[in-house]
């Protein structure tokens, strides 16, 4: 780059090598101020890696406007003076100048403007402000006919290119985004950009699903209205490719408010000829032009296993080789029975070769060798690694990463529950048992919530100290309970009530939980539930709530302020699962506002909620908390400063993970409450009673 006196920014040139070991390299230079078609008050962006194509035809780049230097900028904007240039009349001062020919200082304003036509929130720019600053335009150079190609401009700002593909793909949101960022449904116009010449195709308008285009670039794959299609860039055309396939590729189990939404694809083949899709049971190879499809794993609904994503074993692979040996992950929905599946070279018809009650996550393959590692572990064994052939017989174990565990207390094992929600939904429950269980015996139970969780009943848990974890627990004599939560829209609190409640009376009628000492927690979504259901049962001994949601009017409207954005998208098509705003199911979403229920609730309760939370409102916390105070209910708030969604700083990990110990262990287990829960501690004294907590830190040797 070269200085440029009338710019902040220096004015850059391309310079392209390529075959390094000849001598002397060949060389590509690209001189913006010799090319006539590169546009005015622009330059080449330090800020977007330049690339070649995998060919070498073509170096992809950005561009981005000259910044003015200051007095440049000052004098664009300085309109042209009337009358004689020559004239005699001077300023007895420069401009600017003040008393003593000082320059005068600018006070300006600490002012946000926010409008109501602003695309995105002030909040959401500020956010985004870095990103913005560092945008750039696609362009291509193509040295062997010296042409300039300007692939992305102020009408198609979004332009991505794959440096083997022919096209690339602009996505416009403009259109869509000032809506999409109000009500969660993000649409976008989808286009097909020629590398060669920079003219556009509209490809798909309004897409509110689009996943990308096969391996050479030369397929689009988007979702509509129940179906799957894919657009052919060169012919033109588009394709209903899901059709003539005798299943559904709708997510029926997808309980937000959003109509018809899509069972996420699995991808493309690597050869582009189909597309690798999900039925939420088994998986399907499907014509990229259409056809009945092959489902290659054959009986998955009928018996309950769910066939997950191929596993990527060769990181540099692009798509999914249909002509190999596929390895799928494997779960059994109703049993939790987990393992690994093999397709042998691609063709219908799966091979379990790891199966049982455990988990296995995660695969992966030698380089150079027919040698495979996976994972295998239980509630109670870390999942550690085994070796072995492709065939995945006789793992050999490679590491035992937690062998201190033989010193600690551990879960005796666990159960799985079976049970009806209030509303007739088939769920389930993982029910964690405390060390040392012995059979008939009651224990104080913990139940854990947030939506569906009784898959974790495999899921081993290393102790920590970050505020609840289900080893520390059960190590201390608690059970643990995990329940499923599905959702009916406009009832997501209700929902807990209605899932929650059968999945404990269910877990009482095991003999296991004593259904007097039952504590309750969750975090953020699963805060919330908590905060709610202890307004509609007295179950709950003691409960703490985490970064909880209260008043679900008032969290509508505020800003989720870790991206900047609203907090109504999500409401309406995501978590909050409401088919509206406010003002058009106000009842519902008064019905699901723990703080219009203060007044029902008799369990004490913890909440924790920091002040600098980016994603609950710090507010939400203290509208609960002042309104069960005013209420005279037994409440406490831990208000970690400057602390966010959850807790990074260690000390405070742990002061909350002890003083939820002690505030369940008092509730549940009858120990003596500790002072601070009994009585607070006033602010000129908070000081001496953290340091009195704290634990030591050894000092650092001498020297």
């Amino acid at each position: 780059g070269v200085k440029d006196e009338k710019f902040e920014d220096r004015r850059y040139s391309l310079l392209g090598l390529r075959d390094l070991a000849q001598d002397p390299p060949r060389v590509s230079r690209f001189d913006p101020a010799q090319a006539e078609s590169f546009p005015e008050g622009m330059t080449i962006s330090p800020n977007r890696s330049a690339q070649w194509k995998d060919d070498f035809s073509a170096i992809l780049f950005g561009i981005h406007e000259l910044e003015p230097k200051e007095g440049e900028r000052s004098k664009e904007s300085e309109p042209e003076a009337e009358g004689d240039d020559d004239s005699d009349e001077r300023p007895e001062s420069p401009p600017g100048a003040g008393r003593g020919g000082k320059e005068d200082k600018r006070e300006t304003a600490d002012l946000v403007l926010w409008h109501w036509k602003d695309s995105r929130l002030q909040s959401m720019q500020q956010v985004q402000e870095n990103r913005d600053k560092n945008f750039s335009f696609l362009a291509a150079y193509w040295p062997e006919s010296g042409r300039f190609v300007r692939l992305a401009d102020e009408t198609l700002r979004e332009v991505s290119a794959d440096t083997g593909h022919r096209w690339a793909v602009g996505t416009d949101r403009t259109p869509y985004e000032w809506m999409g960022n109000l009500d969660g449904r993000r649409y976008q116009d989808v286009y097909a950009v020629d590398l060669a010449s920079g003219d556009r195709t509209l490809a798909i308008e309004k897409a509110r699903w689009y996943f990308g285009p096969s391996v050479d670039g030369s397929q689009l794959l988007y979702y509509r209205d129940g179906h799957f299609h894919t657009y052919d860039i060169a012919a033109r055309t588009h394709h209903n490719v899901t059709k003539e396939v005798p299943v559904s590729f709708v997510d029926l189990e997808d309980d937000h408010n959003i109509v018809q939404p899509p069972i996420r694809p699995y991808g493309w083949s690597s050869d582009g000829a189909h597309v690798v899709l999900s039925d939420d049971w088994d998986v399907w190879r499907v014509s990229a032009k259409g056809d009945k499809g092959s489902n290659l794993t054959g009986d998955g609904r009928k018996d309950g296993i769910r066939y997950r994503r191929p596993v990527r074993l060769d990181p540099e692979a692009e798509g999914i080789d249909l002509t190999r040996d596929i390895y799928l992950p494997a779960y059994q929905e109703w049993t939790k029975k987990a393992g690994m599946a093999r397709l042998k070279d691609g063709k219908p018809g799966p091979e379990m070769l790891l199966w049982g009650d455990a988990s296995y996550p995660g695969l992966m393959k030698a380089k150079n060798a027919e040698v495979y590692l996976y994972r295998q572990g239980t509630h109670a064994d870390y999942p550690d690694y085994y070796a072995a052939s492709a065939d995945l017989a006789n793992g050999t174990r490679l590491t035992e990463a937690n062998p201190q565990q033989s010193e600690f207390q551990w879960s005796s094992g666990t159960r799985l529950i079976d049970y009806e929600s209030d509303n007739g939904d088939k769920l389930q429950a993982a029910l964690f048992l405390p060390a040392n269980y012995e059979e008939g015996k009651r224990y104080p139970t913990i139940v854990y919530i947030y939506e569906k969780m009784s898959q974790r009943l495999h899921s081993y848990d290393v102790p920590t100290a970050t505020g609840f974890d289900q080893s520390v627990y059960t190590s201390n004599g608690y059970a643990v309970l995990m329940p499923d939560i599905v959702y009916k829209v406009d009832d997501p609190g209700m929902s807990a009530v209605w899932c929650v409640l059968p999945a404990l009376k269910a877990a009482i009628a095991t003999g296991v939980v004593d259904a007097e000492n039952v504590g309750l927690h969750g975090h953020s979504w699963g805060g919330y539930q908590t905060s709610f259901l202890i307004t509609q049962t007295d179950m709950f001994s003691a409960a703490v709530a985490g970064a909880p949601l209260t008043n679900m009017i008032s969290m509508y409207s505020s800003i989720y302020w870790n991206s900047g954005s609203a907090n109504q998208p999500i409401f309406e098509s995501s978590q909050g699962r409401f088919t509206g705003g406010p003002w058009d199911v106000l009842e519902a979403y008064t019905r699901n506002s723990p703080v219009y229920f203060a007044d029902n609730v008799t369990t004490p309760l913890i909440i924790l909620h920091n002040d600098k939370d980016g994603a609950v409102d710090f507010n939400q916390g203290i509208e609960y908390f002042n309104t069960l105070r005013r209420l005279n209910k037994p409440v406490v708030m831990l208000q970690y400063k400057g602390e966010n969604h959850g807790l990074r700083k260690p000390a405070n990990q742990k002061d909350y993970t002890v003083r939820m110990r002690e505030f369940f262990d008092h509730h549940l287990k009858g120990a003596a409450a500790p002072e601070w829960l009994e009585k607070g501690v006033p602010h000129l004294e908070l000081k001496d009673h953290l340091e009195e907590r704290a634990p030591l830190t050894p000092a650092a040797p001498a020297g």
